[in-house]
């Protein structure tokens, strides 16, 4: 893999990647090589990430350069300053093209993963909204916005509204991928640049796929 075609912005104060499907954002128990890794070792020195993306999953990495960088960049990003849009192909279409999904999600950390739960001991009300922008057979492909961002959070909630992720099988999906990827994307996000306040504009191209391919959007409109 060629870390330098992955490479959406790079500065002097941090550098962003599409990461793709299947490499972990950062070393995991598996001790493969991380999108960090890589990105470190292209840098030459540390890295701070500021946000990640699902292993299985694909798209916007962001990695800081330096601990005031860091910093700013993590503050935005917790503030919600940040505009941060998914793309994710799912079963089951929903019956609103578009609408807003509120829940409660807890992290069961013995399985990695979250359930929708009420709002009891440890759960977080986690919001996102959606708009269906295009369709094929029995898939359709969401538009995702997102309000909190939490752990496994889009997988979690599609999955409670009976939207599995195509293949996502740890929620809900029936068959997984060839490549045990899962087709959501880290699609756009919005930085600030930690010195001159700037916003930035990102979006990542889709994985080279056949069932990413085979819709129309977004590939007129980025």
């Amino acid at each position: 893999m060629q870390l330098s075609n992955l490479i959406l912005a790079n500065n002097n104060q941090f550098i962003v990647l599409n990461k793709p499907p299947t490499i972990a954002s950062q070393s995991d128990k598996t001790g493969d090589k991380s999108i960090l890794d890589l990105a470190e070792i292209y840098c030459k020195h540390p890295l701070h990430i500021i946000n990640r993306v699902d292993r299985p999953a694909s798209g916007i990495v962001v990695l800081a350069k330096n601990k005031k960088a860091a910093s700013s960049l993590s503050s935005s990003f917790q503030k919600q300053e940040v505009v941060k849009k998914y793309l994710a192909v799912v079963k089951n279409s929903p019956e609103k093209k578009e609408g807003t999904l509120k829940h409660y999600i807890t992290k069961i950390n013995k399985i990695n993963k979250s359930i929708v739960t009420d709002n009891g001991k440890g759960a977080h009300e986690v919001e996102l909204s959606y708009k269906l922008v295009d369709q094929i057979d029995n898939y359709g492909l969401l538009e995702i916005s997102m309000k909190t961002g939490r752990f496994h959070q889009i997988r979690a909630q599609l999955s409670a509204e009976g939207m599995p992720i195509k293949g996502d099988v740890k929620y809900g999906a029936k068959r997984s991928n060839k490549d045990r990827s899962i087709h959501l994307h880290a699609w756009k996000k919005e930085i600030i640049h930690p010195i001159t306040k700037e916003k930035l504009s990102i979006v990542a191209a889709l994985p080279d796929e056949n069932v990413w391919n085979a819709f129309s959007y977004p590939k007129e409109t980025t």
